[in-house]
């Protein structure tokens, strides 16, 4: 009796994600603000997110990016819209999650995706280079969560997924500042998971190993096989790879997990 009960529980719950088509959604009717998502791997986790029913707010500092990308989305252009920011700016960090309000209602996932990077050395690192790195992969972290939680604190739910490395790991030559922002959003990731769960708000990152984009594939064959070489699966990981993984965090299939980084890089680190 009581395991008919719980199968009955468990069928009602998975009930409400389904399409009239009866298709099963892992995002269905969730709310995503996504930053850096007019290209890369925020894009391809904006596509994999409308794909599972979910309504997108794409945010960018490019403007054509974001048209583009909307663009390509226009199968689910009721569900995507676009809003150029500065995520290190507080005030438009603030106009971005009140957009998110306003067009659909709620905010139920923040993808704090959003990077950059500017390589030197330590001895000739400049102190805009770091500045730079740090405002953006940091401070816009900090203030795009610091807000996004006020509102999914009043919801009394929510989760938050940080883009990691995993250079936050063992450090990379040449990236100071960006191994340095990323060990930060490992640590930030703990940290919000212990102040939030409170809240019914799951927080989690995401660590990527070497992913083809088109940063990536620039780099001469001769790097790029040395690259899949050190992968125990001999090969890169795509994008879809990471958007994979962030929207099964952001689902309800993760509703216990909070408070980790998963890396996503075929081995790269054990």
């Amino acid at each position: 009796m009581f395991e008919f009960a719980v199968l009955k529980m468990n069928c009602e719950i998975n009930s409400t994600k389904r399409t009239k088509k009866g298709k099963y959604m892992l995002l269905n009717n969730k709310t995503a603000i996504i930053t850096g998502s007019s290209r890369g791997i925020g894009y391809y986790t904006a596509l994999k997110f409308v794909k599972e029913g979910a309504n997108v707010i794409i945010v960018d500092l490019n403007e054509e990016g974001i048209n583009a990308a909307i663009e390509k989305l226009e199968k689910y252009e009721d569900k995507v819209k676009g809003f150029v920011a500065d995520i290190s700016k507080k005030q438009q960090v603030n106009e971005v999650v009140q957009f998110a309000i306003e067009q659909f209602g709620t905010l139920d996932i923040l993808v704090n995706n959003a990077g950059t990077i500017q390589d030197a050395q330590l001895i000739n690192m400049e102190e805009g280079q770091w500045e730079q790195v740090i405002d953006v992969n940091l401070k816009g972290t900090f203030l795009m969560t610091q807000i996004a939680a006020r509102q999914m604190k009043e919801q009394k739910e929510g989760v938050i997924l940080n883009a990691s490395s995993v250079v936050s790991h063992y450090g990379n030559f040449g990236q100071s500042n960006y191994v340095a922002s990323k060990a930060g959003i490992n640590g930030l990731t703990k940290t919000w998971a212990k102040e939030l769960g409170r809240y019914n708000i799951r927080v989690n990152s995401v660590a990527p190993g070497f992913i083809s984009t088109d940063m990536i594939n620039k780099i001469p064959d001769k790097v790029l096989n040395g690259m899949k070489e050190k992968s125990l699966l001999n090969r890169l990981g795509s994008p879809n790879d990471i958007a994979n993984a962030y929207a099964f965090l952001a689902s309800d299939n993760a509703n216990f997990i909070t408070g980790t980084t998963l890396n996503v890089d075929g081995g790269l680190v054990l």
